[in-house]
């Protein structure tokens, strides 16, 4: 990705950069795929779960390829500074994460199955990297809106973790925490590896080959 400054160490609210009120552009287009809005309000009924791992072009598209998916685009999350910048972000200096906001239908899509792809789409055991892409923005991230979400995403990570393991992984480094604010990035990175935008775009984004189970672990504590 552009402007990375291999910073691999979390920058402090102290730290990092102070932002701006507001974002420094204006996100009014409908999703590339999918034709439906980005930003909220969303329809009754949908839910939305947030996620960083890696590269946002390749995950987005990891998820827009989902039945039951409304909606998706990408983001900066996990940091401080308010209303980041593209650059800012990659330079280390903000703290935000590279994220997926997903808005889904969870009578077709329940939030397990896209943990399940979160999990299987990435190496979550890299810690501030993914491939080649070094950088506390390529951090692997669950950001949860309800209880249930945050036992979920524990109890797959649980789930997992054997798995990795067992093909001479490491722990699991992923974060897990209550979703804070997002802020959309800006436009042109919106569905960026659509066919209608870049076909050919690069993605570096890719899984352990390792298998994550659901609905066999304990979510209710």
């Amino acid at each position: 990705m552009l402007f990375n400054r291999h910073k691999t160490e979390l920058v402090s609210a102290e730290q990092a950069l102070p932002g701006r009120a507001a974002a420094p552009f204006t996100l009014t287009q409908p999703h590339t795929v999918l034709g439906n809005p980005l930003t909220g309000p969303y329809p009754a009924g949908l839910e939305v779960a947030d996620f960083g791992l890696g590269c946002f072009w390749g995950a987005e598209r990891t998820f827009w390829k989902l039945p039951g998916v409304w909606t998706t685009l990408v983001g900066y999350q996990g940091g401080h500074t308010e209303n980041p910048t593209y650059e800012e972000v990659c330079s280390g200096r903000t703290g935000h994460t590279e994220a997926v906001r997903v808005v889904h239908d969870p009578a077709v899509l329940p939030y397990e199955t896209l943990l399940k792809t979160f999990w299987e789409a990435h190496d979550p055991t890299q810690g501030n990297r993914q491939g080649n892409d070094v950088g506390t923005q390529y951090r692997s991230a669950v950001y949860t809106h309800s209880p249930a979400q945050a036992a979920a995403a524990e109890a797959t990570r649980e789930a997992f973790q054997p798995a990795l393991s067992a093909i001479g992984l490491g722990p699991i480094t992923t974060e897990i925490a209550p979703a804070g604010p997002f802020y959309p990035a800006e436009p042109y990175h919106q569905q960026y590896l659509s066919d209608a935008k870049n076909p050919n775009g690069y993605c570096g984004l890719g899984g352990t080959g390792a298998s994550c189970p659901i609905g066999v672990a304990r979510t209710d504590g």
